[in-house]
């Protein structure tokens, strides 16, 4: 079992479609959440989907890979690391639900560092909470 979790609720006042698209597209979700995210293999029936492969780079560290393991459009959207990373068995999940005129995102993130530094999990998870939950906000903009 992963030792830090991240649990991320948000509700949009924009339509389903919108909001699942911004969010798992993976270019305009690195420039929501700041860092620098490009596509470098597309998904096999959709371009950000199911095999669909993202580089991420966060200066200092070396560039990551993360591939999408399960899509379901405009409902679900899951990716692990594949390749590169300080952490291991990082699992993301993002349920995307339509209630009325606004949409719910529950994005969980599951992982381990690689390192046993202590500290060091949890101030990067804070830091990822953060980062992608301020991301998140400017959704609602």
């Amino acid at each position: 079992m992963p030792s830090h979790h991240i649990n991320i609720n948000k509700t949009f006042s924009k339509p389903l479609a919108e909001v699942f698209n911004a969010v798992t597209d993976h270019e305009n979700f690195g420039k929501l959440i700041g860092t620098n995210i490009k596509r470098i293999k597309d998904g096999d029936q959709h371009l950000n989907g199911l095999g669909s492969i993202r580089q991420i780079n966060i200066t200092p560290l070396p560039p990551f890979e993360e591939t999408v393991t399960d899509f379901i459009n405009e409902e679900y959207f899951e990716y692990k690391i594949t390749k590169g990373s300080p952490i291991k068995n990082h699992i993301g999940r993002l349920k995307f639900v339509q209630n009325g005129n606004s949409t719910q995102l529950n994005y969980t993130i599951d992982f381990d560092m690689k390192l046993p530094i202590p500290l060091i999990g949890k101030i990067f998870k804070n830091t990822l909470e953060k980062q992608i939950s301020k991301g998140l906000d400017k959704l609602n903009r």
